[in-house]
């Protein structure tokens, strides 16, 4: 309502950028450009209300799902450009009838100015911890029913007897109480559950991981984008992958050949158990070293760029926009 009120004192704006946070704000942005006009660009971070059909907060057929969703289509149809993160979620929004020369993929780049594996800060926070001789294999981010842990916290309990393998937990939200609910009541001595990392020592954390997990719901491809793993792949740690076949993460570890990606699905415990103790067996993590005179292909220097295009594009004649932009990654 503060926003809406808001935006009622603001004159016309070449370009309107409004992001999926909190969701739905992109209608209001929608309204405004009709009403002041200008240009909109609509990013879309997360899909709703995809995202909450998909995690059963809201019935597909219930009048507030349709009302929701008609406010979707109103944002989409009302943009100029709609920047997506990844061809999955471009799928998604073509599927609502949306015009395929309006939306463009641009993923979101990773923490470069604050992210780089660190020695120092990887014996620090292992020190701290009680991990200095064990085999850690991290999750990290977001605990939601969008990225379920259940396979992980499954191998965590047929690990058990394998004393120097822990899994650590970094993070919060709504799951979060549930895999320390499934530790006490398993009894397992292999799990450690941490908060979320600040970023100044982000780098410490992701640097102390073994092996980094990596979880997509089957429902949630196209609807939440996995970002850590941009992180992850700068630190260089191998990445367990838990999802669908099909998603953002298999594109990813298809195309690229130097980092580590070992993939496998929900339910299937025993390639996670055997992912697990591979990497554990194989002796001292390999890690990914990025050329710092290289930059990769989801670096804020590769990215940052096409998205200012895409804005640039909204609110001036684009044949006065450089159009050396990079192509997508995946």
């Amino acid at each position: 309502m503060c926003c809406a009120l808001r935006l009622l004192t603001l004159g016309r704006f070449d370009v309107v950028v409004a992001l999926t946070s909190p969701p739905l704000i992109s209608f209001l942005a929608a309204l405004f450009v009709k009403l002041r006009g200008g240009r909109f660009c609509f990013w879309v971070m997360d899909l709703n209300p995809d995202e909450a059909i998909a995690a059963g907060w809201l019935r597909p057929d219930s009048l507030i799902a349709k009302l929701l969703q008609r406010m979707l289509i109103f944002s989409l149809k009302t943009a100029s450009q709609t920047v997506v993160l990844d061809r999955f979620m471009k799928d998604r929004i073509l599927a609502k009838a949306i015009a395929p020369e309006k939306t463009l993929i641009v993923p979101p780049w990773s923490h470069d100015h604050a992210v780089s594996y660190n020695e120092t800060g990887r014996q620090q926070f292992r020190t701290a911890h009680l991990l200095a001789e064990s085999f850690v294999v991290m999750y990290s981010g977001n605990h939601s029913p969008c990225h379920p842990l259940d396979t992980l916290l499954t191998a965590a309990q047929e690990l058990a007897p394998f004393r120097e393998i822990k899994f650590v937990f970094v993070g919060g939200g709504s799951e979060k109480a549930k895999v320390r609910e499934f530790a006490s009541e398993m009894k397992l001595n292999n799990i450690l559950c941490l908060p979320y990392e600040p970023l100044d020592t982000l780098s410490h954390s992701l640097s102390a991981a073994d092996l980094h997990v990596i979880v997509m719901g089957d429902r949630f491809v196209g609807v939440v984008h996995p970002c850590k793993v941009y992180n992850i792949m700068t630190i260089g740690t191998p990445s367990l992958y838990i999802g669908p076949s099909q998603s953002h993460i298999t594109d990813i570890a298809e195309a690229n050949e130097k980092h580590t990606f070992l993939l496998s699905q929900h339910g299937d415990t025993a390639t996670v158990v055997n992912s697990i103790l591979n990497t554990f067996k194989s002796g001292p993590t390999h890690r990914t070293k990025m050329n710092a005179e290289v930059p990769h292909a989801f670096g804020k220097a590769q990215l940052l760029p096409r998205l200012v295009h895409a804005i640039e594009q909204n609110g001036f004649n684009s044949t006065t926009i450089s159009d050396s932009v990079a192509p997508d990654p995946v």
